[in-house]
């Protein structure tokens, strides 16, 4: 599910120019290339993705009252090891399409759908581009094991995991409120 909004026109302080002018282009095809780096995922404060650098290709095809738009996309971006909490990169790659209509009335349901007022002249892709990546993101990101199978995560932590839950199932066996409900079971 994608956030996005095309009636707020917000503009984001991101160092690069994500801002396409359509009014004055002619009906055909057109490239754009961009990089997103750790200033762009700054602004979007999400506790995710801490940074990185990530390729869009964009492709714009555009018809009369019509645009379309052809993401793709590739990169690193930083995150946080949900096991030992150090930091990591995470590849995401993909590619998307954005349908851009042009109607006073915003009613599309469909998240590849986007509308625009009949009288905008440009649109800001940074949303969208950075949605695209958002999505590419696992529920839990853990350090990846090395070829023996190993984690790779941080040592000192895992050995700090390992010491609390052997203490907490230590605690769970001699806690004597468990033995005297086990008791009632029987």
């Amino acid at each position: 599910m994608y956030l996005c909004k095309l009636n707020k026109y917000v503009k984001m302080e991101h160092g690069i120019d994500t801002e396409i002018q359509f009014s004055g282009l002619k009906p055909g095809t057109y490239s754009y290339k961009y990089t997103l780096t750790d200033s762009f995922f700054s602004e979007y404060k999400n506790e995710k993705i801490l940074g990185g650098e990530v390729y869009f290709d964009v492709k714009l095809e555009k018809k009369e009252r019509l645009l379309l738009f052809f993401f793709s996309f590739s990169g690193k971006v930083k995150t946080e090891c949900d096991r030992c909490l150090s930091e990591m990169e995470w590849p995401v790659e993909g590619e998307q399409t954005l349908c851009v209509k042009f109607s006073d009335e915003d009613q599309s349901d469909d998240e590849e759908i986007a509308i625009l007022p009949e009288n905008a002249y440009k649109i800001d892709l940074a949303q969208w581009m950075y949605e695209y990546v958002a999505v590419q993101m696992p529920i839990r990101c853990v350090h990846a094991d090395n070829e023996n199978g190993q984690s790779t995560c941080d040592p000192n932590m895992l050995n700090y995991l390992t010491e609390n839950d052997s203490s907490e199932s230590d605690e769970e066996a001699t806690d004597p409120r468990w033995d005297i409900l086990k008791q009632l079971k029987d």
